[in-house]
């Protein structure tokens, strides 16, 4: 079953990030579109959904390979800033088991300082205010 699928999948593009961010905004206005009573924003609601699931096929199945590239490239560069930011936030949220996350009075620089140690001075790397935080 798996060579079939890859045979029939041979020469052509595939899944990337916009085929994915296409497919879930598609099946999440089809899904929001059925809790709404009102004909006219439920039909309309279904087909917008379904227009993004059939082009996110149409992406994936596509031979077509350059231009599919180029869209997803695309893509990327708008979303760059939106994905560099939940990055971000995964980030600082795995650093705040190990680390306290101070801002310094004087500068506003944020520092990092270990858990664990009980209450000790605090030397700002860039301003040198020492301040006094638990840690």
């Amino acid at each position: 079953m798996k060579e079939k699928i890859a045979r029939v999948m041979q020469g052509r593009y595939g899944v990337d990030s916009l085929s994915k961010f296409l497919l879930v905004c598609g099946l999440v206005v089809v899904f929001g579109a059925a809790l709404f009573d009102n004909v006219l924003i439920s039909s309309l609601g279904n087909l917008l959904g379904w227009l993004f699931v059939i082009y996110c096929y149409f992406r994936l199945f596509s031979r077509n390979v350059a231009k599919r590239y180029a869209e997803n490239q695309a893509f990327l560069a708008k979303t760059y800033k939106i994905r560099c930011f939940f990055y971000r936030q995964k980030d600082i949220l795995k650093q705040r088991r190990v680390y306290h996350i101070y801002q310094c009075p004087g500068c506003k620089q944020k520092i990092r300082i270990p858990r664990g140690k009980g209450k000790i001075e605090v030397r700002c790397p860039k301003c040198s205010t020492t301040f006094i935080k638990k840690s």
